[in-house]
This record gives structure tokens, sequence and C-alpha cells, in this order.
């Protein structure tokens, strides 16, 4: 762990992470681990919230309580593959505020293509989480921070399933104060910029597409 790129090694983290490599998963396998280990993966990226106290009545007596401070946290999907980690964080966090951002890669240049960006207000105030299961070359990923950044958020970390050590530099070199929380940091990419031994595409493995 550094204070750019932290692992998630928990033993369910790295359990479901395994049953989700695997090649014969089936789709709706894939779906629900990626929703549980979701759950896990928040625990850690939401570690450090800023807290404060309000005053509660007990059954037995009235006490200072912590709670969290300032507006709710701004979840924004990187689509379509964070919809899935999407959907697991909200189960955790409910009240949080949601945009999505649009990106396809070019296959033949793998950078990004924007097409889509619909983010929540006063992202000044809010810590914002981005979420994407696949951090690969990295270009999808800063280019969706660009825009959360255009839009005002100062507090931004990203969550991911895997990522790897090309897509963690690129990041790091483009924005060096968005915290990477991760279950992987893996190989390498191949020449068509995938993650080895990665699982595949996040999202037709999710979605039952190809």
């Amino acid at each position: 762990m550094t204070e750019h790129l932290t692992i998630v090694e928990h033993p369910l983290v790295q359990h479901k992470l395994t049953l989700m490599r695997e090649r014969d998963t089936s789709t709706a396998s894939f779906r629900r681990l990626l929703r549980e280990i979701s759950h896990l993966l928040a625990y850690e990226v939401t570690r450090d919230l800023p807290m404060t106290t309000r005053t509660i009545e007990t059954p037995l007596e009235e006490m200072e309580a912590p709670v969290l401070k300032g507006k709710k946290l701004a979840l924004v999907s990187i689509l379509r593959a964070g919809n899935g980690l999407l959907d697991g964080v909200l189960e955790l966090i409910p009240s949080a505020r949601v945009g999505f951002v649009g990106l396809y890669r070019d296959e033949a240049t793998l950078q990004p293509v924007q097409y889509y960006s619909k983010l929540p207000a006063d992202l000044p105030e809010r810590v914002t989480i981005a979420v994407d299961p696949m951090l690969a070359t990295g270009n999808s990923s800063a280019a969706a921070v660009d825009l959360i950044k255009a839009a005002g958020a100062t507090d931004v970390r990203f969550l991911c399933l895997l990522a790897a050590p090309e897509g963690v530099a690129r990041m790091k070199d483009a924005h060096p104060d968005v915290r990477i929380v991760t279950a992987a940091l893996d190989r390498r990419l191949n020449e068509r910029g995938y993650i080895l031994p990665g699982l595949g595409d996040a999202g037709d493995r999710m979605f039952g597409t190809k």
C-alpha cells in the first residue's frame, strides 16, 4: 500500500475475486460476486470520511454520537461496467448522490471517447468516489476524473476491482491527489490493453454480452 494506491487484501475480497476471475463463472454469479465485493471495497474507500457528533437520545440517556460530517457522498459510475460496482456501493450508502460518465475505448488508439456526462450538483462540497471495475490503461479513468474535477470536485477517490501497473502510473501522473482503492494489482496489460491475468471484459461478463 502506498499513499496513492490501496490494495484491499481482506480474505473475503480475495476469495470472491478468485471466483470472478474463473472463466466458467456464470453471468449471474459474476454479477452477484461483484455486488458483494463492492460492499467490502466500499468500507476501505470510505474509511477516512470526515466525522462530527450530534446529540441523540438512546432509550436510556442522552449522548454525543458520531455521524458523517458535511454533505452526502457523490458516486460517479464510469459507464457501463461501473454500474456493477455502483449498485453494491449504493446498498451501503443509499443516500449518496449519483452521477454518470459515459466513455468508451477506441480499440485502435486505446484512447477514451466521451459520449455522456451527468454529474451531481455541489461537488465541491462532497467527497466524490468514481467507480469502474477495471483500471487498465488508465486513459478512460483519467479522462473521467478530468470531467469530475471540472465540475468542481476537490476530494476524489477511485474505486476499482482490478488495476494494472500501467493504469496506476497513468492515474498517478494525471491525478496524483486521487487515491485508488482496488482488490488487486495485476501483472501487466496485453497488446490490446486488457489486464493480465485479469478476468476478461468486466462489462461483457456482467451483462452477458460479447
